[in-house]
């Protein structure tokens, strides 16, 4: 079960505010009735309307894309911007939103899908899905620094889980470094502040794994769609905690 408008703005006919409002002016409809609360939830066999339009049930489809800077994560943008959505629009005729999200700078691998239970398997910390990311920062952090990112560290929305976090390269005379971190959350702009609160902001960042899956020969822009035994995969790991790729 999930919420309506949460259900409309996967389908990509509105934001989450705009799903919102046209339920509260009676726009929506669910098995024939109109329906105003927002708190409603709705399953796979319920009919939608919206604005006297049936939203269609479309096969499942699961996509990694490599996503290049300039483009935000959403299904669309009310300032004019690029999405990602717009760089599959053309080849996938169905409706596919981001899993989570990668900030308008950050680049990397990207999920996409029009499977939201699998979207939600995947995003929520209870999961502890592991994600890679590889961030060039201005400074080089301090051994104590970099132990406070493993251990967790506290930002303006609560403490991290502890991460796992590594300096590649360095350079002190150009006061720059490379490091890699890998965490399970996904909060808003997270491997930024987490590098911001240690005294080095980030300067370039890029995701480079989600759980056991990488960019492999894709290039910025470039997209492929998941094997079966990815999607099965990923669904286990998230059930379970580990999965067997052998």
């Amino acid at each position: 079960m999930e919420r309506l408008q949460k259900v409309i703005a996967y389908a990509g006919i509105a934001s989450r505010r705009k799903a919102e409002q046209l339920i509260t002016e009676g726009k929506v409809k669910v098995n024939g009735k109109v329906v105003r609360e927002l708190g409603t939830k709705v399953s796979n066999s319920d009919t939608i309307e919206v604005e006297g339009v049936k939203l269609e049930k479309e096969d499942k489809v699961y996509f990694l894309l490599y996503k290049p800077k300039g483009y935000i994560s959403a299904v669309t943008d009310d300032k004019g911007r690029k999405t990602v959505v717009d760089i599959l629009k053309k080849r996938v005729p169905e409706r596919v939103f981001p899993v989570g999200r990668l900030d308008y700078d950050t680049t990397g691998l990207l999920l996409l899908t029009n499977d939201g239970e699998f979207s939600y398997q995947l995003t929520h910390p209870k999961f502890k899905i592991d994600k890679t990311y590889i961030a060039r920062v201005k400074g080089v952090p301090t051994i104590e620094g970099l132990k406070k990112l493993q251990r967790g560290i506290k930002l303006e929305d609560g403490k991290t889980a502890p991460a796992k976090v590594s300096m590649t390269s360095f350079d002190e005379k150009a006061g720059k470094a490379i490091c890699e971190i890998t965490i399970h959350e996904g909060r808003n702009r997270q491997v930024r502040r987490m590098f911001e609160a240690i005294g080095t902001p980030v300067v370039k960042l890029k995701r480079e794994q989600f759980a056991f899956l990488t960019l492999g020969d894709l290039n910025p822009g470039e997209y492929r769609p998941l094997t079966k035994q990815e999607v099965k995969w990923l669904r286990v790991l998230a059930e379970t905690g580990h999965v067997d790729l052998h």
